[in-house]
């Protein structure tokens, strides 16, 4: 065996080990985290970069949006924070959506890993926590001021001290002050606990640099990316979609192109930014558009920097999937936006995009989560929760689509019991809404249907933010579309699919699911 083929063997191990390292950071944010969003859902980023802030390596866990704007993020961080400023025991936090967290509610935290006294590399990571304050977790502000407390990039701990004016700032912004301070420290503790691996794993390895690694890393998979690509047909296809919007339905365009060592799409035409909360920072719409490239082209390459350097987003400026400062975002988990979303799913399905990237691996239009966010009102204690919930995936190509299964964010389901006890709720119901999935020869995901009710003598808000309510998932290739969600009252009252609605204490909340797209003709 030759020196080289040796080297890339232990480059591989190591390989290996980064991932088991930023897993088990992910785990003890899981783990410690306040919000059940977090704790039971998964909705987090976890990952390790090098000290030109290239991601290295991320957790398997987590939602794609956290983890690719979470890479945006640390660029952002080294340009506020020299390398030559940082110091042990130091960490940085900020929730600006526009510098890569998406929305207000998403907290990242970065930490400077130091070996031996010298600094080797960045851990960082995003959750999203259940209230900072605003008009709660609603499509309701007209701005970003009205969402929420927001955070510039500031200094969370310096050489082992809390901010405490921070801390206090934060606490007092808040309807959960406890949960949102246990929040913030448990993603500060989950980087210590990756810094604290890779140290055993440098010393394992006796590294004194992660420098060769990175670089192995990230060459190898930027050329995996690139070979898949050169497999691909050159060329360009267009696709649009409709989906509710606010007040009125939004139309989204996309345009992928296929040249030579890059894969480009281009949001051109898609609609000006909304009045209300339903806007995407151009982060986002990045986060969203390079994984489901990644899903259709190189399924199998791990996320990295490399990876994800031959995608290339954009779209205009002052479009709804790039507002500017300060523009309304949504604010529900797993969300933002319905446009990111299911536009991240448009060039992929282009109909004339074959082989890798074609109908031939990938699902039709699915429904993404519908997360049910109760909040307090009148003299209860204050409560606010995201109560996240699926509808049914797109039929894929010899395979009927998932139920009641979030895609592509990957969140689970909040078990009806954490959501009970966390809130003043009871649900009377929660079971798979039948043939609510597309026909066809493969069938779409069905949807479900839940009820639920209070167990106080007081009314609650509904935070809605639901979509597929007028433009179901289509069907594909002769297949049907899936069912339309719904939302309304037990009695037979019609509920708007998004916006600030009150429910009064004996009326049961009723949401069926949207279904997803069926493919090929029965």
């Amino acid at each position: 065996m030759s020196a080289h083929s040796h080297k890339e063997i232990d480059f591989q191990i190591m390989w290996n080990r980064l991932i088991a390292v930023v897993g088990e950071q992910a785990q003890v944010l899981i783990r410690t985290a306040f919000s059940p969003i977090v704790r039971e859902c998964e909705d987090i980023s976890a990952g390790i970069f090098d000290l030109k802030g290239r991601m290295i390596a991320q957790a398997v866990t987590g939602t794609p949006g956290h983890v690719n704007s979470m890479a945006e993020s640390v660029g952002h961080f080294l340009r506020h924070f020299p390398i030559s400023t940082m110091k042990e025991g130091d960490a940085y936090i900020t929730n600006d959506p526009w510098m890569g967290t998406g929305h207000l509610n998403d907290f990242v935290i970065t930490t400077p890993a130091f070996h031996k006294g010298r600094l080797v590399g960045l851990f960082s990571c995003t959750s999203h926590l259940m209230d900072i304050g605003g008009l709660g977790n609603g499509p309701e502000a007209t701005d970003v001021f009205m969402e929420g407390l927001s955070i510039p990039m500031l200094k969370l701990i310096d050489q082992g001290q809390v901010n405490e004016t921070l801390m206090a700032m934060i606490r007092a912004n808040t309807r959960l002050p406890v949960d949102t301070e246990g929040d913030t420290y448990s993603l500060a503790a989950c980087n210590d606990v990756g810094v604290r691996a890779l140290c055993d794993m440098m010393d394992e390895f006796r590294l004194d640099t992660l420098d060769p690694l990175a670089d192995f890393i990230i060459e190898r998979s930027r050329q995996a990316v690139l070979d898949k690509i050169a497999a691909l047909p050159q060329g360009s296809w267009s696709h649009e979609m409709t989906i509710d919007g606010y007040n009125t339905p939004l139309t989204l365009k996309a345009k992928l192109t296929v040249s030579e060592g890059r894969v480009s799409v281009s949001y051109d035409g898609s609609p000006p930014t909304v009045g209300r909360g339903i806007n995407v920072p151009m982060a986002y719409t990045r986060a969203y558009t390079v994984f489901g490239l990644a899903c259709a082209i190189s399924p199998d390459v791990p996320n990295n920097a490399g990876s994800l350097a031959p995608y290339h987003v954009e779209a205009p400026e002052g479009s709804v999937l790039n507002a500017p400062r300060p523009a309304p975002r949504l604010v529900p988990p797993c969300h933002r936006t319905d446009a990111a979303r299911h536009g991240v799913r448009m060039p992929a399905h282009a109909p004339a995009c074959p082989g890798p990237g074609g109908r031939d691996v990938l699902p039709v239009e699915h429904c993404r989560p519908w997360p049910v966010v109760p909040q307090r009102i009148g003299d209860l204690p204050d409560y606010a929760l995201a109560i996240t919930t699926n509808g049914g995936t797109g039929a894929r190509p010899g395979l009927n689509g998932l139920s009641a299964t979030a895609f592509p964010s990957g969140v689970h389901g909040t078990p009806i019991e954490i959501a009970e006890i966390q809130c003043p709720l009871i649900f009377w119901e929660k079971e798979l809404r039948e043939n609510s999935g597309g026909l066809g020869q493969t069938k779409g995901g069905d949807g479900q249907i839940m009820r639920i009710g209070t167990t106080q003598k007081q009314p609650f808000e509904l935070l809605a933010a639901f979509d597929r309510v007028d433009h179901p998932a289509r069907g594909a290739l002769g297949g049907q579309d899936g069912a339309a969600g719904r939302v309304e009252t037990a009695s037979g009252r019609k509920l708007a699919g998004k916006g600030l609605q009150v429910l009064k204490p004996d009326e049961v909340l009723v949401l069926m699911t949207p279904g997803g797209g069926g493919l090929g003709a029965v």
